[in-house]
């Protein structure tokens, strides 16, 4: 009897381990972890410590410096230590952490064994980066290294790589036949896990297959195939190991999650005791007049601090959104070779946005320019990569190449300027090409092109409803963002999480189009949106590493110049106060801040353009007065929401299953990436070589690394500049009816009551009391959280109270 479907099902069941990982030209932040996320936190950190290998938790360093710099209440860790039995004082209990991971060593033949894999697999994976692609690569992974394992001379001539069946489960019952059927899935988890960083692609390529998976198929069953017959060849046993003696490491770990607990409700008080203020505040308040503008960003940590300078320049009003605007789409630029997704992990794209020239002059003009570009770059990269031309190339070009070198190394802010006014003479896209909004009858692929009127209405109206608007300005701008960087393999994981690690602004030009659409806004004022005869919508592009915000103001008519004059020079001096704060925040002088942001975009040798969403620690959902006098330090991701214009808390819902649950995958790469950096992160800049353009390596091979590098986390060697705790959201909304949104979708409440995040309500309906989910859809009040071991009170009597 064929044990196809059984190994197969063993695969699928030890592949919910591993953590999807997507190449780094589209980065995508998500949980390592996110296999174990049916588990409590501690239980789920223990299970990746001895598969992986990793810390769970930060170090007793990093707790010993949050105490020094004042980031944990002392009252409040002496509570939560007592809460654990723990007497002593926190310095001593600090000595009792452990300090070392458990390291994954191997052995020579194993090593080898990798070498031989990795080798293959970063040639069969390559995405248009090596000039010379490996043989075969159109009939799988598994069948392609059939083909070229017999002139590998590093494979071994025994075992079932010596003669590799015809099939890929084939091969994996060979190797398999010595084991019972119960070892299997162990036996695949611990093989998956060996090299996390590969499997984690291959999942990730399998599972939405994109271009390159439809050309060059791999599988899970092909690699492990490949890779237990290679350990077969040299030898190596396959048994899963049973693990270390956890006694000592479950005590510290135990501790750790104190010290954990009691840094993220120190810096949880502090933001929800502003957010309930506020909230009196807000009741009491009187409705403000129409505003010169409104600006709406992306939910981003990075956002926070534009809007903040924004809002003090001048009447405006800023809000928060998710950076795709809600349009779940695939998007292909006017000379782009290939459409990317632009929207979150979580959703598929729904529609195929290309874009079609509309001013012949300006395109001719950019299609000049472009050749030239393109043809330079083409005949650079030939001599470059040509044998017979390389060596001749070198010699005569090597001293221009050194000028350009040291210019870019001395000289990096002169660079810049030099590109930019490149960058100006060649006309961008959304200057001559108008993007296909409307539907075509037609398909790409399996995704309509553009979008029908009531698609187009349904997206618009969420947008508001979400953003809980009732009054509309002159000007509204949805403004998406992207990053610019020089030589950064990572620059990907600066743009738009909720674009797929791709820029905003074509979603924001999307959905500005839509909303400009006259028979759109007829409907949009027929289900209650009263938007006045003079609102006009644009689009915009926020530079989160020089604070520059650039509006796309081809439709806006002349009537309007004057608010849009202004609107520019208020922007430019946000810029320069968001800029001085940049700076300052990365050690460099903030009076010369918009110079500083500048230099780091341009500098090849700059290993930290930006901080990016580094400190993220919160995500406040609620209408933006509640934080509009706040500084939130740029470590907050807000998101507008009005909870009396949402009566049945559908908008609520989508945001709690939808941003909540991105800009957590967001906040657990950041952390795990922080506490243990070799296993989670990527390492140092320096040392990393790009691989195939889907990754990176440390040094010259070996796994893929899969998450941030050290430079996007430290501030030095041995200090975090990002603090790792867990997402604390704060939600101002009727208790009531956030337990609803949460009984009704069981993923969420899973990571709840998990500890995967925390979650706290301030109730305007209860006075402003605020509330903080335990488990189990039970809340308890705040102010009960002090006394020892309070009796968990039941949701609906809280509700009622």
């Amino acid at each position: 009897m064929s044990t196809e479907p059984t190994i197969e099902d063993s695969i699928d069941q030890a592949a919910t381990t591993v953590g999807s990982v997507w190449p780094i030209h589209s980065f995508v932040t998500a949980n390592p972890l996110s296999g174990f996320e049916d588990l409590p936190f501690g239980e789920a950190v223990t299970q990746t410590a001895d598969l992986l290998g990793g810390r769970g938790y930060p170090s007793p360093e990093t707790f010993q410096a949050a105490l020094d710099e004042g980031q944990i209440d002392p009252e409040i860790l002496d509570s939560e230590l007592a809460e654990h039995g723990y007497e002593a004082d926190p310095e001593t209990l600090l000595e009792r952490i452990d300090t070392a991971a458990d390291s994954n060593t191997q052995d020579t033949a194993a090593e080898r064994a990798d070498h031989v894999l990795t080798k293959w697999l970063s040639a069969f994976l390559d995405e248009g980066h090596a000039q010379w692609s490996m043989p075969n690569r159109e009939d799988g992974f598994y069948a392609a290294f059939r083909v070229v394992a017999d002139y590998d001379s590093e494979i071994p001539d025994e075992g079932v790589v010596a003669d590799l069946p015809e099939t890929p489960v084939e091969a994996i019952e060979a190797v398999l036949e010595p084991y019972p059927e119960s070892q299997w899935v162990p036996i695949f988890e611990e093989q998956l896990a060996a090299l996390p960083g590969w499997t984690g692609f291959i999942k990730q390529r399998a599972d939405n297959e994109d271009v390159w998976q439809s050309a060059y198929p791999i599988t899970l069953a092909g690699y492990l195939a490949v890779r237990l017959s290679l350990l077969d060849g040299f030898g190596v046993a396959i048994e899963p190991s049973t693990g270390p003696d956890r006694t000592e490491v479950d005590t510290a770990d135990e501790l750790a999650e104190a010290f954990l607990n009691a840094w993220e409700v120190s810096y949880r008080t502090e933001v929800v005791e502003r957010v309930a203020a506020e909230s009196q505040s807000l009741a009491e308040s009187d409705p403000s007049g129409r505003p010169d503008a409104q600006l709406v960003f992306c939910i981003d940590t990075r956002s926070e601090i534009i809007r903040r300078h924004i809002e003090a320049t001048g009447d405006y009003e800023t809000h928060g959104y998710a950076g795709f605007f809600g349009i779940p789409m695939e998007y292909q630029g006017y000379d782009a070779k290939v459409a990317v997704d632009a929207c979150p992990p979580i959703l598929d794209p729904q529609h195929h946005i290309t874009e079609i020239p509309t001013d012949r002059d300006t395109q001719a003009s950019h299609d000049r320019w472009s050749s030239l570009r393109e043809a330079a770059s083409e005949a650079v990269e030939t001599l470059k990569t040509n044998p017979a031309t390389a060596f001749g190339f070198v010699e005569n070009a090597g001293s221009g190449y050194g000028l350009a070198l040291a210019a870019r190394t001395l000289v990096p802010g002169r660079v810049y300027d030099l590109f930019d006014t490149a960058d100006d003479a060649v006309p961008d896209d959304h200057e001559f090409c108008s993007q296909i909004v409307q539907y075509q009858h037609q398909y790409v692929g399996d995704l309509r092109v553009g979008l029908t009127r009531e698609e187009k209405v349904d997206y618009a109206a969420a947008a508001f409803e979400q953003m809980g608007w009732e009054e509309f300005s002159r000007l509204v701008v949805f403004t998406g963002h992207a990053s610019e960087t020089a030589n950064n393999p990572y620059d990907s994981s600066l743009d738009c999480g909720a674009c797929a690690g791709n820029p905003g602004g074509p979603s924001a030009r999307v959905l500005a189009a839509i909303c400009n659409d006259a028979k759109v806004k007829t409907e949009l004022r027929e289900r209650g949106f009263d938007i006045p005869d003079d609102t006009v919508f644009l689009a915009g592009e926020h530079n989160t590493t020089t604070d520059e915000i650039e509006l796309y103001d081809g439709d806006v008519p002349e009537s309007h110049t004057d608010n849009l004059d202004q609107l520019r020079a208020d922007l430019a001096a946000a810029r320069e106060h968001a800029t001085a704060e940049r700076a300052e925040a990365m050690g460099a002088d903030g009076s010369a801040g918009v110079t500083e942001t500048e230099r780091r975009a341009a500098d090849w040798a700059e290993t930290r353009p930006e901080w990016g969403l580094a400190g993220n620690a919160g995500f406040v959902i609620g209408p933006r007065e509640l934080t509009s006098g706040c500084d939130l330090d740029g470590r907050a991701f807000l998101h507008s929401y009005d909870w009396s214009t949402d009566p049945d808390g559908g908008a609520l819902e989508a945001i709690l299953t939808g941003p909540m649950v991105v800009t957590q995958w967001i906040n657990t790469q950041y952390y795990f990436s922080t506490v243990d950096n070799a296993v989670y992160g990527s390492g140092s800049k320096v040392t990393q070589n790009p691989v195939g353009n889907i990754g990176v390596y440390q040094g010259n091979g070996g796994d893929l690394m899969t998450g941030l590098p050290l430079e996007s986390l430290m501030a030095a060697d041995d200090k975090p500049y990002h603090q790792p705790l867990r997402l604390s959201t704060v939600v101002h909304a009727p208790v009531k009816r956030v337990t609803g949104v949460l009984a009704d979708n069981e993923k969420l409440t899973e990571l709840l009551d998990n500890d995967w995040l925390s979650l706290t309500v301030v109730d305007p309906t209860q006075d402003h009391r605020v509330f903080h989910y335990e488990e189990s859809l039970e809340w308890m009040p705040v102010s009960e959280q002090t006394e020892a071991h309070p009796e968990m009170p039941n949701t609906q009597a809280v509700a009622d109270d």
